[in-house]
């Protein structure tokens, strides 16, 4: 017979063998479907995969979000549970975060002893920012109103088990940008004849380093990074398009839209002094997230009685996490578990080599259903647990 922690394990390093992009999670779907159906969770099937847990008649309702989608990276690691699907890997412990969350769920189901609901989210598509937008415009928010919601997250390199999380903005926004530049190509032996681009965008890449250190405020956290260059060029082809892709980071709205302002400004002007045309797209996937002052009170307190080392005022981190999108509709906390201070478990986010600690497991699983039993009422001595009742696709937990 198994333990609890080698069952959580076994189940983590089944989603680490079998991960799929974001928006394509079918079989991660199905197998969060099925854990669900097990514990005798009621189970709805959308955009992403929603669990309640339902307790007495208390009308508060606590969320719990997850993540599920993989990243494409090929794996370099030689364990016994790498990916099966060439060019994908969980690389960013999205397997580890949806198996704390069903072993929350387990727990609940098999002892309720809340007044009130509790709404599990497992959510597609976090890594290009478009899943939790996806999920709140297809109605989640109003098919399941949410008093409160939580996201957690591992921290490689910390120690296993230490909860960061801190009040006010605890990620960056993320913005990309895709700057086109037409001028007029030809041989490269005559490039006074036409006005190449790739010199322009040359002058374009340096302009935009002064938004950050001429701009914004010193010491603010943005961060404007060039990460892409294509053009039409050949080797003795001068080319008459180039397009100049990137990342933008911030920490306030307003820098964000600074940023943007800036850009356009340089652009322009760069452009009209080289007589080409250019244009630039800037579409911000995540934007910047806000820890409420409850919520994060209240995982704070709930670490601290859970006999967790807890950092109550982590710095803001340069990453960005759509479960911003939350935050801008509901209170919420988003909060951090060390991953361990051993390889593999300290290998940057996005390694190809980068794994989950599974001793977390256990430890995020009990801290999460800890923070429910604390946010909602004790049941009364006559409460019983309700019906499911919905009529958004609804999945009746009793076996088939």
């Amino acid at each position: 017979m198994k333990t609890v922690d080698e069952k959580l394990t076994d189940l983590r390093r089944s989603f680490h063998r079998d991960p799929e992009v974001g928006f394509s999670e079918v079989r991660t779907k199905a197998k969060v479907a099925q854990q669900l159906r097990a514990f005798g969770v009621e189970m709805h099937e959308g955009i992403g995969v929603v669990g309640v847990l339902r307790s007495g008649g208390g009308n508060r309702t606590i969320g719990l979000r997850v993540d599920m989608d993989a990243l494409p990276i090929w794996k370099s690691s030689f364990h016994d549970y790498i990916s099966k699907n060439d060019g994908v890997m969980h690389a960013c412990g999205h397997d580890g975060h949806m198996t704390m969350l069903l072993g929350a769920a387990e727990i609940l189901a098999n002892e309720p002893d809340f007044d009130s609901k509790v709404v599990i989210i497992f959510q597609p598509n976090e890594e290009h920012g478009l899943g939790a937008r996806a999920m709140i415009d297809g109605g989640l928010l109003d098919r399941f109103p949410l008093d409160e919601v939580y996201a957690i997250h591992s921290l490689p390199g910390a120690p296993l088990g230490e909860l960061f999380t801190r009040v006010g903005q605890i990620c960056t926004s993320e913005s990309l940008f895709d700057i086109e530049i037409r001028g007029q190509g030809g041989h490269a032996s005559m490039p006074h004849v036409g006005v190449e681009a790739i010199t322009v965008r040359a002058e374009i890449v340096q302009a935009l380093q002064t938004i950050v250190s001429r701009k914004l405020a010193p010491r603010c956290g943005a961060v404007v990074s060039a990460t892409e260059f294509l053009t039409n060029g050949q080797r003795n082809v001068l080319p008459e398009t180039a397009r100049l892709n990137g990342d933008v980071r911030t920490r306030l709205a307003q820098d964000r839209q600074d940023v943007e302002c800036f850009m356009r400004q340089i652009v322009d002007g760069i452009a009209a002094a080289h007589g080409v045309g250019a244009t630039v797209a800037f579409n911000t996937g995540s934007i910047e997230t806000i820890d409420a002052p409850g919520p994060t009170e209240a995982v704070i307190q709930a670490s601290r009685n859970a006999g967790l080392d807890t950092i109550p005022d982590r710095p803001p981190m340069s990453c960005s996490e759509d479960f911003a999108h939350f935050c801008a509709a509901v209170p919420e906390c988003f909060l951090l578990l060390g991953n361990g201070t051993e390889r593999p478990y300290i290998q940057p986010l996005y390694a190809s080599d980068c794994d989950f600690n599974d001793a977390l497991l256990p430890i995020g699983a009990v801290f999460l259903a800890q923070l429910v039993r604390d946010r909602l009422p004790k049941k009364g001595p006559h409460d019983a647990v309700t019906a499911p009742q919905s009529a958004y696709r609804t999945h009746r937990s009793e076996p088939r």
